[in-house]
């Protein structure tokens, strides 16, 4: 049994909108919705890691049959005070594991949050489970951003990612067990000083594939962006798509 911590409870999931509103921007929202709405076509979606409804509310207006699987109860809280949450079904459980009913033609986890899954054993876990949601020929697709390790120089393992007042923020890399964990200080008006750690394992475009064929599926497409931009060596992040074999 793989045991999960929900890091997204209490204060994260009721400041997690406005915290992450650069991600809620259509601009950000569109491209993505665009992608999944045509990989559904006619057929049922089911997002891993629904949250607060950031692409699961937009996909469902398109008229796609939208499910989630999410660990927190707070972040679905969320998603369902929002105008068409409550027509969003929600199963609370680890992506890892939580089975619900049907067949799907697409299943997503954007965000970077294959990385929340800190162990491979999870991770190759989350792809099984994938898989034994999705009708044949149905699309796995996940978004993720690549470790920043050429950053790092000999004997250095933080990288700031987030400097401005009263708030900073940094990754820690263990380039030995692909562990790494992104960190946060806000400083309050008072002084005082607030801070939150939250642990990831970084994956490789490669060592997903290889967990994508693990669960019987094959590499369609990979891209920079939800645009289609070619997947290039100086690319940040990654779009990858596999397809359900047989």
């Amino acid at each position: 049994m793989i045991e999960l911590t929900d890091h997204f409870s209490g204060r994260s999931a009721a400041t997690y909108d406005e915290s992450s509103s650069e991600m809620f921007a259509p601009e950000k929202v569109d491209p993505v919705v665009d992608v999944l709405a045509e990989l559904a076509g006619d057929g049922r979606a089911l997002e891993f890691a629904s949250g607060t409804g950031r692409i699961a509310l937009p996909l469902a207006a398109r008229d796609v049959p939208v499910s989630g699987i999410d660990l927190s109860p707070d972040m679905t809280a969320q998603l369902r005070a929002k105008p068409g949450g409550q027509d969003i079904d929600v199963t609370i459980g680890d992506i890892a594991a939580t089975r619900v009913q049907g067949d799907f033609r697409v299943v997503y986890l954007v965000f970077n949050t294959i990385g929340n899954l800190t162990t491979q054993d999870a991770q190759v876990s989350c792809f099984e489970n994938a898989a034994a949601h999705l009708e044949p020929g149905g699309c796995f697709v996940i978004e993720s951003g690549l470790p920043d390790l050429r950053t790092l120089p000999p004997g250095q393992q933080a990288v700031p990612f987030a400097i401005g007042p009263g708030r900073f923020a940094f990754d820690l890399y263990d380039c030995a067990t692909q562990q790494m964990s992104s960190n946060y200080i806000t400083v309050n008006d008072d002084g005082t000083a607030r801070q939150k750690s939250i642990p990831f394992r970084y994956t490789w475009p490669a060592e997903l594939d290889l967990m994508a064929r693990i669960a019987g599926m094959r590499l369609r497409d990979r891209w920079e962006d939800w645009k289609a931009t070619p997947f290039t060596h100086e690319s940040k992040n990654h779009i990858s798509i596999w397809e359900k074999l047989g």
